[in-house]
């Protein structure tokens, strides 16, 4: 074995706890890269073989009702490759036993065979049989919801019929991989039912024999997209149309698309911070290793090693240390995508999962790795490099004697000896201190990202149920109603106070771009339901106008207030009107547009109607009143806020609280790491001056506190530096996860701060432990030894 290789292996086992710490943080950087990019390829994978094998339409056109023959002339437009026809309806199931009110959405499928799109996975049971009226197929996710099984019955109001239906199957659609009920925010497996049933039977209860009124298609390879939308919308216009909707625009895609969207932003952001504070302890390591070992490199470029040879001996030494973080990291972040996919498979319901390590991923991460590990150590390669044998051979000077600021103020009486040994050692040692203290401020900054999420989720959702959507109830007609059914409504035993909404579809133009969204309408001085903005104010909807959300305006259609944007309805009717834009709302959900009540009754032209009502109910008649609405088929949905509040605390224990979790364990092995490495470089530094303090009478005890103080005061200045550094970097991750469907608000809360600075506070305090014990077994004459 060559001399430098006996070094490499001799340095690497006196810095064994150093390098056991920076390779824990190397590996935790390329873990969590494996882990979000083999999630998002897995997923994506999984949701392209499943819309690929099941055939998942790529336009969908819901209507009033249309003849048949139509879909001949749908078939004729270039481009499009297929053509399927349906009957989609709104259902109510009474659910013996569930007192609540359960809604559905029940789709035709061919009496006998498959459909030609949005094909069914069945994941029990069979399809329709011919001549069988009374069977269906069920959602996966509302059978395990309900424990239902085939040959297990149904109660269904279809109609206004109340109907037995036999179940004979359950499965899944690439059309509702996300089943969240109209108007919902979270998935609600429980009340939201997903049924499909023979074309016949289906077509019969609702009077559309020989008519339609959805259908969905599919292209061919290259063809206009938004073209063929504009001739399906044409054809289909005088059959109340209310607009094509893209498979990128489908409710279902859309939310996963968002969500694959947000996965790949954090990939980009979490392990380049993780690995940005591997380079960075790296590069203090291997400079203060150079610093300690002038005296060997002028040895070894005496005896005629070459710059290259040194260089490469230190270049080795990294790289071990890089190679060790990879190996490790590599299987942890497998196995924790693993885990995160099989989470976002059961979120998304997708019927299969094909999880896959793309190599690529593994080339790319170890490549940024060692990037990373070299920029951070150039600088200290290149001083080792650069000493000169007969400079080196001698000790570096000592520093020059500054008196401190405290010593300099005359408060030098005020402190015993050994605290003024700290500060004036930190004071002579500037540019090292700082870096210590940067190196703890990065460990604090980046345990507080894993709790914001948290933060800025529960305030989104206080703002939404706590100050605005503050109902107990909320009430959907299935198509516009007068006032009297409120007056209906509020006559019921038990609802205390009720008010009327309006909600239409609209599709917003401003030049050359336009936006599919719905318009919420209601009164100037509503109370249960209220637009309050991101800072908390209430915005009452005006008279005249309309108010957008600030996102729409300024990401999407770029609209000023003043401005005039273009309303065009999508309820079957496809009005158009110019109104003027008097406002802009910041909000965290969604991308509405707002008017008051009167105002969007004048522009749809039908007199005083609303779309459904919000109602405060006493508890004690809750059972009685939701009785009363299954049992009114004019009624096409409810939701019940509370248990909109449930669904919201299991999606986020799905999903946010295992990425909480890595990214928590992450932080505190970077902050063990940070402070571990501080600690242990102040002990070799100044081992041969604490060493000589004992020998002068000092005790173990004040020898510590010299050692330790210095420690515990890098930390308590780090601590403000690394809460600000640490609000700073939520704020980029909320900008950065920004989209559609919600934008994440800067909100830290206090016991974030606090969780971030205790669990430094408790790296520092163990690292001190592990410091103490070495320093107990200082020996007093090697290291009091002449280095010369």
């Amino acid at each position: 074995m060559r001399a430098l290789d006996r070094k490499l292996w001799r340095d690497l086992w006196n810095l064994r706890g150093q390098s056991l710490a920076i390779i824990a943080v190397m590996a935790s950087g390329v873990a969590c890269f494996i882990m979000f990019m083999s999630t998002l390829d897995s997923l994506l994978q999984s949701r392209d073989r499943y819309y690929s094998e099941y055939r998942f339409a790529e336009i969908f056109v819901p209507i009033k009702r249309a003849p048949e023959t139509v879909a001949l002339r749908l078939a004729e437009i270039d481009g499009v490759s297929k053509v399927d026809t349906r009957v989609v309806a709104p259902v109510t199931v009474d659910m013996e036993g569930f007192h609540e009110p359960i809604i559905g959405t029940i789709t035709s499928i061919p009496d006998s065979g498959e459909p030609k799109l949005n094909r069914l996975y069945l994941r029990a049971g069979r399809l329709i049989e011919p001549g069988r009226n009374d069977e269906v197929v069920i959602s996966e996710a509302y059978a395990d919801a309900h424990q239902l099984n085939p040959g297990d019955t149904l109660h269904v109001i279809i109609n206004g019929k109340r109907e037995q239906l036999r179940i004979v199957g359950s499965g899944s659609s690439p059309e509702y991989v996300h089943q969240v009920p109209p108007g919902g925010a979270f998935p609600d497996y429980e009340r939201y039912a997903i049924m499909w049933m023979g074309r016949t039977p289906l077509s019969r209860a609702y009077d559309m024999d020989g008519a339609f009124n959805n259908v969905v298609l599919t292209l061919t390879r290259g063809a206009d997209e938004q073209a063929i939308m504009d001739q399906v919308e044409a054809i289909l216009k005088p059959y109340g149309g209310v607009g094509a909707i893209a498979r990128k625009d489908q409710s279902s895609n859309y939310i996963l698309e968002q969500e694959l969207s947000q996965l790949e932003n954090l990939s980009g952001i979490f392990p380049m911070i993780f690995l940005g504070v591997a380079a960075f302890l790296l590069n203090v390591v291997v400079s203060r290793l150079v610093g300690t070992q002038r005296e060997q490199v002028a040895a070894l470029k005496a005896f005629g090693y070459s710059n290259l040879s040194i260089a490469l001996h230190y270049l080795q030494m990294i790289m071990m240390i890089v190679l060790a973080g990879i190996v490790i990291g590599v299987p942890v972040g497998a196995s924790l995508g693993h885990m995160l996919s099989e989470i976002y498979v059961g979120f998304f319901r997708l019927p299969f999962l094909d999880f896959i390590l793309e190599p690529l991923r593994v080339i790319q991460v170890s490549l940024i790795t060692i990037i990373a590990g070299l920029l951070g150590t150039l600088a200290a390669v290149r001083s080792a490099v650069r000493l000169k044998p007969a400079e080196a051979m001698r000790p570096e000077a000592p520093a020059v004697y500054r008196a401190s600021i405290l010593e300099k103020a005359g408060l030098q009486r005020l402190f015993s000896a050994p605290t003024r040994m700290i500060l004036r050692n930190l004071g002579h040692k500037p540019v090292k201190s700082l870096l210590s203290i940067l190196g703890i401020a990065l460990a604090i900054g980046i345990l507080m990202t894993g709790q914001f999420q948290k933060d800025s989720t529960y305030y989104m959702m206080y703002v939404r149920y706590d100050l605005s959507q503050r109902d107990d109830l909320t009430v959907v007609f299935n198509e516009p109603k007068s006032q009297r059914a409120l007056t209906e409504l509020v006559s019921l035993p038990g609802v205390e106070f009720g008010e009327s909404f309006r909600m239409v579809p609209v599709r917003l133009r401003f030049e050359h771009r336009h936006y599919r969204t719905m318009i919420w309408a209601m009164e100037p001085d509503s109370e249960i339901r209220r637009l309050v903005d991101n800072d908390l104010n209430i915005v009452k909807p005006p008279p005249e106008g309309i108010i957008l959300n600030e996102y729409l305006a300024n990401n999407i259609l770029h609209v000023n207030v003043g401005d005039q944007v273009v309303v065009e309805t999508l309820d079957g009717r496809m009005r158009k009107a110019s109104l003027p834009v008097v406002g802009f709302i910041r909000q965290d959900f969604g991308v509405t547009a707002y008017m008051s009540l009167r105002a969007l009754n004048r522009l749809m032209q039908e007199g005083e109607l609303i779309s459904g009502a919000s109602l405060y109910i006493d508890e004690f008649y809750a059972n009685e009143i939701y009785r009363e609405i299954k049992e009114r088929p004019a009624i096409a949905g409810s939701l019940i806020r509370k248990q909109e509040i449930k669904n919201f605390h299991r999606t986020m224990d799905q999903t946010m609280l295992f990425w909480t979790s890595v990214a928590t364990i992450f932080a505190i092995i970077i902050a063990v790491g940070v402070v571990y490495n501080s600690a242990r470089i102040i002990l070799t530094e100044r081992s041969r001056e604490l060493a000589s303090l004992r020998v002068l009478g000092y005790t173990r005890g004040e020898i510590s506190y010299i050692l330790l103080g210095e420690l515990a005061l890098l930390t308590l200045v780090a601590l403000p530096i690394g809460l600000a550094f640490g609000r700073g970097l939520c704020g980029y991750i909320a900008w950065a996860v920004n989209n559609d469907m919600y934008r994440v608000p800067l909100i830290v809360e206090p016991s974030t701060y606090a969780f971030a600075a205790l669990c430094v506070l408790l790296a520092a305090a163990a690292s001190g432990l592990l410091v103490r014990q070495r320093l107990d077994k200082l020996d007093l004459i090697e290291v009091l030894k002449t280095k010369e």
